[in-house]
């Protein structure tokens, strides 16, 4: 497998059948010291949490491309004393491009893999990120996948049954839109529901936002439900929505 200094990792392959509220300064501040005062929740003792952070890097979203790089070593960084966490990249942009980086635990290794990638117009491929997160989880649990992107281009139906496979394997997805795009919503929400994880629209240029919304679910993986609800205790009111849209242990 390649370096992650790397222009590029590798290739994800299609596993699937065919297709026939904006956080002030203050709270993100106090959002991450209760993060890093938490205990190890649901998963004390069985390891590190696993978590895949897939991105949409066709040329719509290079504003929000650079926007994650900037604040994804500061999500890590937050988690590591709620018992770890190790996260794959999954991108995918250009003319049938999707790659995956290895797993690591380090976010300045992970940074160096974003500061190589560039966006490339091409459609979303939404389908392949999922049925490369099937085959991940099938080989070794994965405790949550990050979609982060402002489109959909694909057959919703095919999606809703990859999504529905990893709820079967209890692998939550958890969608962040950019922007009001209805059917992208809709889409969205339904992947959502149907891996059993949860939805949120953020603001584009909305870094506090965004942060707190990921790390969230950083904890979440790292720690489970149980962690996630003793941080909403906090008073977190974005923590309160996803938490609302999981199903109940």
């Amino acid at each position: 497998m390649p370096d992650l200094t790397a222009p590029t990792a590798h290739p994800v392959q299609d596993h699937g059948t065919p297709e026939t509220s904006v956080s002030s300064d203050g709270d993100i501040a106090a959002f991450l010291d209760t993060v890093r005062a938490m205990k190890t929740g649901a998963r004390a003792g069985a390891g590190a949490g696993r978590l895949i952070f897939a991105l949409d890097a066709t040329m719509s979203r290079q504003p929000t491309w650079d926007l994650a790089q900037a604040i994804q070593s500061e999500m890590f960084s937050a988690v590591k004393d709620v018992g770890g966490l190790d996260v794959q990249l999954v991108f995918f942009r250009g003319f049938g491009e999707c790659r995956s980086s290895k797993w690591v635990d380090d976010p300045i290794a992970l940074a160096q893999l974003m500061t190589t990638v560039t966006c490339r117009a091409g459609h979303t491929q939404i389908a392949k990120v999922l049925s490369h997160a099937r085959k991940e989880s099938e080989a070794k649990p994965v405790h949550a996948l990050v979609y982060v992107g402002d489109a959909m281009e694909e057959n919703v139906d095919t999606l809703g049954a990859r999504a529905g496979e990893l709820g079967l394997l209890g692998l939550p997805v958890f969608l962040f839109q950019e922007g009001h795009h209805r059917a992208t919503e809709i889409a969205y929400r339904e992947i959502a529901r149907l891996s059993g994880g949860a939805y949120s629209r953020f603001d584009a240029g909305s870094a506090e936002q965004l942060r707190a919304l990921l790390t969230a679910v950083a904890v979440y993986a790292s720690g489970g439900r149980a962690a996630l609800a003793r941080l909403e205790s906090r008073g977190r009111p974005d923590v309160k929505a996803l938490l609302e849209q999981l199903p109940k242990a």
